[in-house]
């Protein structure tokens, strides 16, 4: 038996959330048996924890949409027990049972050997968000990232943070997007050079273009602060748009695309090559500065999490909460 946050609907529609024992004979099919050492808190785990469920069809339900940890058993040959692994993506935690429990069965091609550098709690300190956070940096340096200032939005959430703490550890000008005044320090740690008040970026304006003055985005709020942004980069820069936190919709004009050459790149971290993914967690170990993303992790336990999932929908966490399934 082990430890796992469930998640039940009643015959009314309501959900609840708590820890409880269960056995393997519950787990799904998978090819990996893994012993979770580590999970996160993001946006969807909020929601798959919340009123209603959100993102979940099935019940009972085990959220965490990322977790790190040591293969137990395995029915394909390139893992072995002791393999130290981890997971993001493939709707784990959605779809399929996720990372709030003590193990967890997967499909092989769903996982990545843990590279080295990094320690499972480290992983989940990059976890989800900073995973995604690296693809938008490594899509704009594929593009070119031009002279200026990187703009980060929703700097001091899971994917900001990372995302500048590598920027600015790579050498690059980082202008942290916030509305909180109060994580202005914190910013500045991980490595902004300049901290941008989010209301200037949510200004309407009728002008598809303003002064040039990014060199390149990654953007994880959209929305309004998304297509006000476009007509602000400099000719041939790109934008890296990773999160809806802002809406789906871009009220926005095609000119800066046509007058400015403005690159507009979808990240989705949930169905990444493997080549990809190994990619993304090898530069992490290598670009992002452990001391930094010591500064991010907020630790938790199993039974934090129902009010965890609350506060993160609320935009009341800051940086990364790190789960120790095992606490």
């Amino acid at each position: 038996m082990f430890n796992a946050l469930v998640v039940e609907k009643d015959g009314d529609g309501k959900t609840s959330a708590s820890v409880q024992q269960i056995g393997e004979d519950r787990l799904p099919d998978g090819d990996v048996t893994v012993a979770v050492e580590y999970s996160t808190v993001n946006y969807k785990d909020g929601l798959c924890i919340g009123p209603g469920g959100g993102l979940v069809r099935n019940y009972p339900h085990v959220p965490g949409i990322d977790f790190a940890g040591t293969v137990e058993s395995s029915d394909d040959t390139r893992y072995k027990a002791g393999d130290k692994v981890v997971l993001t993506g493939w709707r784990v935690g959605e779809a399929h049972w996720g990372g709030y429990s003590q193990k967890a069965r997967v499909k092989a091609d769903w996982l990545v050997p843990l590279p080295d550098g990094l320690d499972t709690r480290q992983a989940m300190a990059v976890g989800t968000a900073g995973f995604t956070a690296m693809l938008a940096v490594m899509a704009l340096e594929d593009h070119g990232i031009k002279d200026g200032p990187v703009l980060v939005t929703g700097a001091a959430g899971g994917v900001g943070s990372v995302a500048t703490a590598i920027l600015g550890n790579l050498g690059h000008d980082v202008a942290a997007v916030t509305g909180r005044p109060d994580t202005a320090d914190y910013l500045k740690s991980l490595g902004a050079t300049q901290i941008v008040a989010r209301e200037d970026l949510n200004e309407t304006t009728k002008r598809p273009l303003e002064a040039e003055t990014w060199g390149g985005c990654v953007d994880a709020v959209g929305g309004e602060m998304l297509a006000r942004l476009l007509g602000q980069m400099k000719y041939g820069a790109s934008v890296s748009a990773v999160g809806l936190a802002g809406g789906a919709a871009l009220p926005a004009t095609v000119i800066p695309f046509l007058l400015r050459g403005v690159n507009l790149l979808g990240i989705d971290s949930v169905m990444q090559p493997y080549d990809n993914r190994l990619r993304a967690w090898q530069r992490i170990a290598k670009d992002l500065p452990m001391d930094k993303l010591e500064a991010m992790i907020q630790p938790a336990v199993l039974s934090d999490l129902p009010a965890l999932g609350k506060d993160i929908l609320k935009g009341q966490v800051k940086g990364r909460v790190v789960v120790d399934v095992n606490g």
